[in-house]
Protein backbone atom coordinates (compact mmCIF):
# COMPACT_ATOMS: atom_id res chain seq x y z
CA UNK A 1 0.00 0.00 0.00
CA UNK A 2 1.60 3.13 -1.40
CA UNK A 3 1.41 6.54 0.93
CA UNK A 4 0.08 8.27 -1.86
CA UNK A 5 -3.24 6.12 -1.91
CA UNK A 6 -3.59 6.79 1.70
CA UNK A 7 -3.14 10.52 1.35
CA UNK A 8 -5.28 10.46 -1.35
CA UNK A 9 -8.16 8.75 1.06
CA UNK A 10 -7.97 11.07 3.67
CA UNK A 11 -8.22 13.82 0.74
CA UNK A 12 -11.38 12.48 -0.34
CA UNK A 13 -12.85 12.00 3.32
CA UNK A 14 -12.06 15.76 4.52
CA UNK A 15 -13.33 17.09 1.31
CA UNK A 16 -16.50 14.58 1.31
CA UNK A 17 -16.46 15.01 -2.47
CA UNK A 18 -14.27 13.47 -5.35
CA UNK A 19 -13.76 16.47 -7.34
CA UNK A 20 -13.23 18.99 -5.05
CA UNK A 21 -10.39 16.54 -3.38
CA UNK A 22 -9.19 15.89 -6.74
CA UNK A 23 -8.63 19.67 -6.90
CA UNK A 24 -6.93 20.32 -3.63
CA UNK A 25 -4.56 17.24 -5.03
CA UNK A 26 -4.22 19.37 -7.86
CA UNK A 27 -5.07 16.02 -10.30
CA UNK A 28 -8.17 15.37 -12.29
CA UNK A 29 -10.84 13.64 -10.47
CA UNK A 30 -11.26 10.06 -12.88
CA UNK A 31 -7.72 9.56 -11.87
CA UNK A 32 -8.48 10.19 -8.16
CA UNK A 33 -11.78 7.87 -8.41
CA UNK A 34 -9.88 4.63 -10.01
CA UNK A 35 -6.94 5.23 -6.76
CA UNK A 36 -9.87 4.81 -4.62
CA UNK A 37 -11.51 2.01 -5.79
CA UNK A 38 -8.35 0.33 -5.97
CA UNK A 39 -7.83 0.89 -2.48
CA UNK A 40 -11.06 -0.31 -1.38
CA UNK A 41 -10.78 -3.59 -3.57
CA UNK A 42 -7.16 -3.66 -1.96
CA UNK A 43 -8.73 -3.72 1.81
CA UNK A 44 -11.60 -5.94 0.69
CA UNK A 45 -13.92 -3.39 2.20
CA UNK A 46 -16.41 -0.39 0.66
CA UNK A 47 -14.70 3.19 2.52
CA UNK A 48 -17.37 5.64 0.87
CA UNK A 49 -20.96 5.65 0.16
CA UNK A 50 -21.62 7.60 -2.98
CA UNK A 51 -24.60 9.84 -3.44
CA UNK A 52 -25.49 12.78 -5.09
CA UNK A 53 -23.87 15.50 -3.37
CA UNK A 54 -20.39 13.49 -2.89
CA UNK A 55 -19.44 10.86 -0.31
CA UNK A 56 -19.46 9.90 2.86
CA UNK A 57 -17.35 7.49 4.81
CA UNK A 58 -18.57 4.19 6.27
CA UNK A 59 -18.11 2.24 9.48
CA UNK A 60 -15.10 0.79 7.82
CA UNK A 61 -14.23 4.35 6.43
CA UNK A 62 -14.22 5.61 9.31
CA UNK A 63 -11.79 3.01 11.13
CA UNK A 64 -9.56 2.89 8.09
CA UNK A 65 -9.31 6.80 8.05
CA UNK A 66 -8.12 6.83 11.87
CA UNK A 67 -5.47 4.35 10.86
CA UNK A 68 -4.47 6.39 8.06
CA UNK A 69 -3.67 9.34 9.61
CA UNK A 70 -1.40 7.95 12.64
CA UNK A 71 -0.06 5.52 9.93
CA UNK A 72 1.01 8.82 7.99
CA UNK A 73 1.70 10.72 10.88
CA UNK A 74 4.37 8.22 11.89
CA UNK A 75 6.16 8.28 8.53
CA UNK A 76 6.25 12.32 9.05
CA UNK A 77 7.69 11.65 12.26
CA UNK A 78 10.17 8.91 11.21
CA UNK A 79 11.52 11.04 8.12
CA UNK A 80 12.13 13.64 10.90
CA UNK A 81 13.92 11.91 12.54
CA UNK A 82 16.57 10.54 10.20
CA UNK A 83 16.67 14.03 9.01
CA UNK A 84 17.64 14.74 11.92
CA UNK A 85 20.15 11.80 12.21
CA UNK A 86 21.39 12.88 8.71
CA UNK A 87 22.30 16.47 10.09
CA UNK A 88 23.79 14.90 13.43
CA UNK A 89 21.42 16.38 15.85
CA UNK A 90 20.61 13.13 17.15
CA UNK A 91 21.87 9.60 17.43
CA UNK A 92 24.25 8.64 20.01
CA UNK A 93 28.21 9.14 21.22
CA UNK A 94 30.53 7.09 23.11
CA UNK A 95 33.48 8.72 24.61
CA UNK A 96 35.88 7.17 27.10
CA UNK A 97 38.51 8.98 29.40
CA UNK A 98 41.52 8.04 31.54
CA UNK A 99 40.68 9.28 34.70
CA UNK A 100 44.07 12.19 34.97
CA UNK A 101 42.36 13.68 31.26
CA UNK A 102 38.93 13.50 32.87
CA UNK A 103 40.55 15.60 35.88
CA UNK A 104 40.87 18.48 33.37
CA UNK A 105 38.58 21.54 33.27
CA UNK A 106 38.26 21.20 29.74
CA UNK A 107 37.15 18.15 29.89
CA UNK A 108 33.49 18.61 31.60
CA UNK A 109 33.48 22.18 29.78
CA UNK A 110 33.58 20.05 26.59
CA UNK A 111 30.98 17.90 27.40
CA UNK A 112 28.39 20.97 29.04
CA UNK A 113 29.19 22.71 25.88
CA UNK A 114 28.33 19.37 23.64
CA UNK A 115 25.12 18.87 25.48
CA UNK A 116 23.97 22.31 25.52
CA UNK A 117 24.63 21.96 21.10
CA UNK A 118 22.96 18.20 20.74
CA UNK A 119 20.37 18.15 23.33
CA UNK A 120 19.16 15.18 21.90
CA UNK A 121 22.30 13.09 21.43
CA UNK A 122 22.88 10.56 23.72
CA UNK A 123 26.57 11.03 25.58
CA UNK A 124 27.80 7.45 26.74
CA UNK A 125 30.88 8.20 29.39
CA UNK A 126 33.04 5.52 30.26
CA UNK A 127 36.55 5.73 32.02
CA UNK A 128 39.52 3.27 31.73
CA UNK A 129 43.00 3.43 31.16
CA UNK A 130 44.71 4.46 27.57
CA UNK A 131 45.24 0.80 26.41
CA UNK A 132 41.91 -0.43 26.61
CA UNK A 133 40.45 3.38 25.38
CA UNK A 134 42.63 2.16 22.20
CA UNK A 135 41.36 -1.26 22.17
CA UNK A 136 37.77 -0.18 22.03
CA UNK A 137 38.49 2.54 19.54
CA UNK A 138 39.89 0.15 17.48
CA UNK A 139 37.41 -2.02 17.75
CA UNK A 140 34.62 0.63 17.29
CA UNK A 141 32.90 0.28 20.62
CA UNK A 142 34.24 3.89 21.30
CA UNK A 143 34.05 6.80 19.10
CA UNK A 144 36.22 9.30 20.80
CA UNK A 145 38.82 8.78 23.56
CA UNK A 146 40.67 11.45 25.92
CA UNK A 147 43.51 10.37 27.25
CA UNK A 148 46.73 11.90 28.21
CA UNK A 149 49.79 9.93 26.50
CA UNK A 150 49.25 7.06 24.06
CA UNK A 151 50.38 3.29 24.24
CA UNK A 152 49.80 2.52 20.83
CA UNK A 153 48.85 4.19 17.60
CA UNK A 154 46.78 1.33 15.61
CA UNK A 155 45.95 2.03 12.34
CA UNK A 156 42.65 3.75 11.57
CA UNK A 157 42.67 6.22 14.59
CA UNK A 158 44.40 9.49 14.87
CA UNK A 159 46.00 11.17 17.47
CA UNK A 160 45.48 14.56 18.35
CA UNK A 161 47.00 16.47 21.12
CA UNK A 162 44.57 19.38 22.47
CA UNK A 163 46.28 20.48 25.06
CA UNK A 164 49.76 20.77 26.95
CA UNK A 165 50.04 21.29 31.02
CA UNK A 166 53.18 20.57 33.32
CA UNK A 167 53.90 17.72 35.58
CA UNK A 168 53.52 18.47 39.35
CA UNK A 169 54.94 15.63 41.95
CA UNK A 170 52.68 14.44 45.13
CA UNK A 171 54.27 13.82 48.18
CA UNK A 172 52.14 13.04 51.52
CA UNK A 173 51.56 16.78 53.24
CA UNK A 174 53.33 16.13 56.29
CA UNK A 175 56.31 14.75 54.26
CA UNK A 176 59.61 16.53 55.30
CA UNK A 177 59.84 17.59 51.06
CA UNK A 178 56.75 19.13 51.58
CA UNK A 179 57.70 21.31 54.71
CA UNK A 180 59.52 23.65 52.21
CA UNK A 181 59.84 27.54 53.60
CA UNK A 182 58.06 28.28 50.22
CA UNK A 183 55.62 26.29 49.01
CA UNK A 184 56.14 26.63 45.39
CA UNK A 185 59.74 25.23 45.49
CA UNK A 186 60.83 23.08 42.85
CA UNK A 187 60.99 19.65 44.11
CA UNK A 188 64.17 18.30 41.73
CA UNK A 189 64.46 15.53 39.99
CA UNK A 190 67.01 13.68 41.78
CA UNK A 191 65.25 14.49 45.45
CA UNK A 192 62.31 12.93 43.64
CA UNK A 193 64.26 9.87 42.86
CA UNK A 194 65.56 9.34 46.30
CA UNK A 195 62.41 8.34 47.42
CA UNK A 196 59.55 5.32 46.76
CA UNK A 197 57.89 5.87 43.96
CA UNK A 198 54.17 5.03 43.01
CA UNK A 199 53.78 4.69 39.50
CA UNK A 200 50.61 3.64 36.99
CA UNK A 201 51.39 0.31 35.14
CA UNK A 202 53.55 0.84 32.08
CA UNK A 203 51.26 -1.70 29.96
CA UNK A 204 48.31 0.72 30.70
CA UNK A 205 49.71 4.22 30.42
CA UNK A 206 53.52 4.26 30.13
CA UNK A 207 53.58 7.70 28.11
CA UNK A 208 53.84 9.84 30.98
CA UNK A 209 55.82 7.71 33.72
CA UNK A 210 58.42 6.11 30.47
CA UNK A 211 59.26 9.70 29.93
CA UNK A 212 60.09 10.27 33.84
CA UNK A 213 62.09 7.49 34.18
CA UNK A 214 63.47 7.70 30.41
CA UNK A 215 64.91 11.51 32.22
CA UNK A 216 66.01 9.86 35.68
CA UNK A 217 68.28 7.18 33.95
CA UNK A 218 69.75 9.69 31.27
CA UNK A 219 71.27 11.76 34.56
CA UNK A 220 72.44 9.01 36.39
CA UNK A 221 69.55 8.53 38.47
CA UNK A 222 67.90 5.20 39.71
CA UNK A 223 64.32 5.33 40.62
CA UNK A 224 63.02 3.63 43.36
CA UNK A 225 59.60 2.50 42.03
CA UNK A 226 57.90 0.29 45.00
CA UNK A 227 54.12 0.26 43.91
CA UNK A 228 52.80 0.04 40.24
CA UNK A 229 48.74 0.87 40.03
CA UNK A 230 45.94 0.42 37.30
CA UNK A 231 44.69 4.14 37.58
CA UNK A 232 46.64 7.66 38.32
CA UNK A 233 43.36 7.97 40.88
CA UNK A 234 44.89 5.11 42.76
CA UNK A 235 48.23 6.55 43.03
CA UNK A 236 47.30 9.41 44.79
CA UNK A 237 45.11 7.29 47.01
CA UNK A 238 48.48 5.62 47.72
CA UNK A 239 50.65 8.81 48.27
CA UNK A 240 47.16 10.35 51.02
CA UNK A 241 47.91 6.89 52.57
CA UNK A 242 52.05 7.88 52.97
CA UNK A 243 53.19 4.62 50.64
CA UNK A 244 55.15 7.20 48.99
CA UNK A 245 55.56 10.55 46.52
CA UNK A 246 54.20 10.35 42.63
CA UNK A 247 54.02 12.39 39.36
CA UNK A 248 50.48 13.52 38.00
CA UNK A 249 49.30 16.18 35.65
CA UNK A 250 48.83 19.83 37.44
CA UNK A 251 45.28 19.96 36.85
CA UNK A 252 45.25 16.75 39.44
CA UNK A 253 46.84 19.06 41.98
CA UNK A 254 44.17 19.68 44.49
CA UNK A 255 43.08 15.90 45.26
CA UNK A 256 42.70 14.71 48.90
CA UNK A 257 44.12 18.20 49.46
CA UNK A 258 43.93 17.92 53.25
CA UNK A 259 46.47 14.93 52.37
CA UNK A 260 48.61 15.47 49.70
CA UNK A 261 50.84 18.32 48.80
CA UNK A 262 51.55 19.29 45.19
CA UNK A 263 54.98 20.74 44.30
CA UNK A 264 56.30 21.86 40.84
CA UNK A 265 59.35 19.91 39.53
CA UNK A 266 62.81 21.78 38.86
CA UNK A 267 62.29 19.52 35.59
CA UNK A 268 59.11 21.07 34.48
CA UNK A 269 60.44 21.89 30.91
CA UNK A 270 61.21 18.28 30.36
CA UNK A 271 58.23 16.53 31.31
CA UNK A 272 54.70 18.04 30.61
CA UNK A 273 51.46 16.40 30.15
CA UNK A 274 49.45 16.37 26.62
CA UNK A 275 45.76 15.82 26.67
CA UNK A 276 44.92 13.75 23.68
CA UNK A 277 42.01 13.28 21.39
CA UNK A 278 41.56 10.07 19.86
CA UNK A 279 39.40 9.38 16.86
CA UNK A 280 38.43 7.16 14.42
CA UNK A 281 39.86 7.99 10.90
CA UNK A 282 37.17 6.55 8.88
CA UNK A 283 34.31 7.97 11.76
CA UNK A 284 31.16 7.88 9.61
CA UNK A 285 28.87 8.76 13.46
CA UNK A 286 28.18 12.42 12.25
CA UNK A 287 27.42 13.22 15.86
CA UNK A 288 30.86 11.73 16.87
CA UNK A 289 32.35 13.99 14.19
CA UNK A 290 30.39 17.20 15.61
CA UNK A 291 31.55 15.92 19.14
CA UNK A 292 35.47 16.13 18.07
CA UNK A 293 35.15 19.10 16.07
CA UNK A 294 33.83 20.88 19.47
CA UNK A 295 36.89 19.78 21.46
CA UNK A 296 38.97 21.36 18.36
CA UNK A 297 37.15 24.38 18.54
CA UNK A 298 37.24 24.57 22.11
CA UNK A 299 41.05 23.91 22.54
CA UNK A 300 41.78 26.35 20.12
CA UNK A 301 40.61 29.02 21.92
CA UNK A 302 42.81 30.98 24.14
CA UNK A 303 42.15 29.97 27.70
CA UNK A 304 39.22 33.01 29.45
CA UNK A 305 41.50 34.93 32.25
CA UNK A 306 38.60 36.01 35.13
CA UNK A 307 38.51 39.76 35.45
CA UNK A 308 38.51 40.65 38.70
CA UNK A 309 36.12 43.51 39.98
CA UNK A 310 37.52 47.02 40.13
CA UNK A 311 35.21 48.56 43.64
CA UNK A 312 33.78 51.62 42.56
CA UNK A 313 35.23 54.78 44.89
CA UNK A 314 32.36 56.21 46.66
CA UNK A 315 32.19 60.49 45.78
CA UNK A 316 34.25 62.29 47.22
CA UNK A 317 33.41 65.15 49.65
CA UNK A 318 32.71 68.68 48.30
CA UNK A 319 35.55 70.83 49.08
CA UNK A 320 34.55 73.18 52.16
CA UNK A 321 33.63 76.38 51.79
CA UNK A 322 31.79 75.44 48.22
CA UNK A 323 27.92 76.77 47.53
CA UNK A 324 25.86 73.42 47.02
CA UNK A 325 23.74 74.08 44.04
CA UNK A 326 20.37 75.43 44.25
CA UNK A 327 19.09 72.42 42.48
CA UNK A 328 20.87 70.31 44.98
CA UNK A 329 19.73 72.63 47.83
CA UNK A 330 15.87 71.82 46.60
CA UNK A 331 16.18 68.20 46.20
CA UNK A 332 16.85 68.12 49.87
CA UNK A 333 14.60 69.34 51.70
Amino acid sequence: METRALRYFLAVAQAGHMTRAAEQLGIQQPPLSVQIKALERQLGMTLFRRHPRGVALTEAGLAFQAEARRLLDDMAAMRERMARLARGEAGRVAVGFTSSAAAHRFVPQALRAFRRSHPDVELQISENNAAELTEALAAGRLHAGLLRMPVAQPPGLVFETLLREPMRAALPIDHPLAASPTEQAALPLAALCAEPLILVRRAGAPGLYAELLSLAHARGLRPQVVAEVERMMTNLNLVAAGVGLSVVPASMAGVHAHAIAYLPLADAAALDAPLTLVSRADEDNLPARHFTALLREMAAQPEEVPTAEVPVPPPAPAPRGRTTPLATRKAAR
